[in-house]
């Protein structure tokens, strides 16, 4: 960890109903336990249940964020979609922007440019997902593919300081399999090397994504240039997110 604390964010995807909210209960009191303010906990849940979150969580020291925006900030014909100022006044803090999920289906690095500059001028902080595939990453692409990511995403960006970078491998998202350490550290240390240097901003923030779950997180945390997780699966359970933030402090 190079900054203050420790970010724990919960991208809950397409799961969750209004019962799911039961399951807040136990982390809510289990934040409590966080006295000397080790960490942060982030959850993003579906559009559907930002509104139940917040009115669940906003007494707490629990953010609420979503997982996606519509590079429009103001209200427009685009059927289905919700931007950052409609999010903020959901009482969120946090956006999660470039996920591979959505890369995927069409999310370019210009969109991708375009949701983060809003959401920024709209007073939230993002949540931005880099990585590569399993054939860059067999083609020894993947420091070019993070780079280009990068520098397209955050082309004309101020105020870095709300952006947190999740290096998320494509390769490694609800796979069960995480890198080698050795592989993963040289991975961060590239990605904050370069936003330091290309960017001019002292301490980048670095979250790793892709499948973190209380099994592995041991061996995860003693990476130590690492800044937080972005929990996927994991975190739609209540006693794995609590335990993966335990067992990164013991």
């Amino acid at each position: 960890m190079t900054n203050n604390y420790m970010y724990f964010i919960a991208n809950w995807k397409m799961f969750g109903d209004t019962k799911s909210l039961n399951s807040l209960n136990k982390v809510i009191k289990f934040s409590k336990s966080n006295k000397n303010n080790k960490f942060k906990l982030i959850y993003c849940p579906p559009y559907t249940l930002l509104d139940l979150f917040y009115k669940k969580i906003k007494k707490t020291n629990i953010n609420l964020g979503a997982q996606n925006c519509h590079h429009e900030e103001d209200n427009g014909p685009f059927t289905g979609a919700i931007n950052s100022k409609m999010i903020k006044k959901m009482g969120a803090k946090y956006v999660i922007i470039g996920h591979s999920e959505n890369r995927a289906t069409g999310e370019t690095d210009f969109l991708i440019n375009k949701k983060i500059k809003s959401s920024i001028k709209n007073g939230l902080k993002i949540i931005f997902c880099i990585g590569e595939t399993l054939l860059q990453k067999k083609k020894k692409q993947t420091h070019k593919i993070l780079l280009n990511q990068i520098l397209k995403g955050l082309q004309g960006v101020n105020k870095l300081n709300n952006i947190f970078i999740a290096y998320e491998p494509v390769w490694s998202i609800g796979t069960g399999i995480v890198p080698k350490s050795k592989d993963l550290e040289k991975d961060i240390k590239y990605i904050k090397t370069n936003v330091k240097k290309k960017f001019r901003f002292k301490k980048p923030k670095v979250l790793y994504g892709g499948s973190v779950n209380p099994s592995n997180i041991k061996n995860l945390k003693e990476i130590n240039i690492i800044d937080g997780f972005l929990v996927g699966g994991a975190s739609q359970d209540s006693k794995k997110f609590i335990d993966i933030v335990k067992k990164t402090f013991i």
